[in-house]
Parts: structure tokens; sequence; C-alpha cells
């Protein structure tokens, strides 16, 4: 399925960064994200999230793969002569046209002001301060809905289900990000999982008491022992609220589910 949407080309080389590997560590070294390293070399696609082409309309000359995240990318060539790849919408096809505008038409690609933006329509890579390009919605098969208009925000239902306000004047695309599918696609096995850089995990549940909360319990499997799941650390995890308190929380009108 994949192959028959991409189109078959070398990535555009201008648009290509290579970016040294992190591994999980920090700039100290030490590794505070674990189980990751390894994988397959990959270049960085310079992709833009906000509004450089303003007003300048373009062509979609190829649909790509992007190793780096989970949707597909577009490469747009502009009236001036310029390409960029943006992040693909859903049902975009070679030889379409874009624009980014303050007010465009309503189809897939476009990018516009919230508050030109019709209720109930479907938007993906949403800004959250105006010029600082989109920040939210982007990965594969999401999109949130424009609930109302008002009092200078937008009301937007994100795919979480919270329902939260952003300044209307911040700019979305139209549509759907592509490659709604990903969400049924299977690894299958381990070898895959290290190529994309992901190193061996192992349960708490299958260590010592030193080295886990969760560890020890005899000679059988055995549950964690305890109410509420633990973190190495002890702190508690799953279905944990982490969000600290922010001035966005102001904005938020309905929590997610």
């Amino acid at each position: 399925m994949k192959n028959k949407l991409l189109t078959k080309k070398e990535p555009e080389k201008k648009l290509l960064l290579a970016l040294k590997k992190k591994a999980g560590r920090s700039f100290s070294g030490r590794i505070t994200v674990r189980h990751r390293g390894g994988g397959v070399k990959r270049l960085y696609r310079i992709v833009d999230f906000g509004e450089e082409k303003l007003g300048i309309g373009g062509k979609v000359v190829a649909l790509e793969y992007d190793p780096n995240r989970t949707s597909f990318l577009a490469l747009v060539e502009y009236q001036d002569g310029e390409k960029r790849y943006l992040i693909s919408p859903h049902n975009l096809k070679v030889g379409d046209e874009i624009l980014c505008s303050e007010a465009a038409e309503i189809k897939f690609g476009n990018r516009m002001k919230l508050k030109n933006i019709p209720v109930g329509t479907q938007i993906f890579n949403i800004e959250l301060e105006l010029g600082k390009g989109g920040k939210i919605v982007r990965s594969a098969g999401t999109s949130a809905k424009v609930i109302s208009n008002e009092d200078g925000f937008s009301h937007l239902e994100m795919p979480s289900g919270e329902i939260r306000k952003i300044p209307w004047d911040c700019f979305a695309t139209i549509g759907q990000v592509s490659h709604p599918e990903k969400r049924f696609e299977k690894i299958r096995k381990a070898g895959r999982r290290r190529l994309k850089g992901w190193r061996p995990t192992v349960r708490g549940t299958a260590m010592n008491p030193p080295d886990h909360p969760h560890g020890g319990g005899g000679g059988g499997k055995a549950s964690i022992g305890m109410s509420h799941p633990k973190t190495p650390w002890g702190k508690p995890a799953r279905g944990v609220r982490t969000r600290r308190k922010k001035w966005t929380n102001k904005l938020i009108i309905k929590r997610r589910k």
C-alpha cells in the first residue's frame, strides 16, 4: 500500500540534514531516556511547519517517505522555483496545487488562519503562537476539529478529546495527516525494532527487588504486589498526571477523557 502511494525518487539533497544521534543521552553523556541506541543511519528532512511561503502558490511534485516521522511528506515546488517539504495531508496527490494564505479555498493542503476556517473542518499542524510554526497534531492519521470561533480564540477538539482555545490568528492546515493506516502496522520481529533504534526492554516484574519496585515475588510469574504500578525510581506510573502547572491551563476548556 505504501509503495503505491509514494513517488519513486531520491530525497531532495538541498533539504537533507545530517544529525548526530544522541542514543537517549543528555549533554553530559548520561542516559536520560532508556532503551534507545543503534538503529540505521538516516538523514533528517527539513520540513516547513510554518508560513515561510505565505501568499505563494505551490504544486505537489512528489510524495515521499520520511524515516524520522510517522506521516508522509509532500515535496512542493512553488511559483518562485523553490522546493519545500510539507507534512502531507491524507488524499493529497501529485499535481495538486496548494496555497498558504490568511484566507484560502477550503481544500486539502491549504493553510490559513483559524478564524477563516469554517466550524466542523478537520485541521492539523496547528500553531500555538503566531509565527512559531505548527506544533501540535502532526502524527500520522491525526486531525483536530474546529468547534467555534469567538472572542479572539478558536475552540478546537484535539485528537485526545481535549477541547482547547487557541488564538484565531494562528495558522493551521486543512485536512487529516497522511498515512492513517500507520496504527495497524505490526513490527513483527525484534530485528526491525532494533533498526528503528530501540534497545531491549526488560519487564520490572522479571527483575530482583533491589533493581525495581515490581521485582521479586517467588518462583513463578507474580503480579506487581502493590496497588499502583511504579517507575524504577518509585514514582507512580501509568494513568498518573505528569503535567505541571502551566499558564496554558487556562486555555483548556475540557480535559481529555
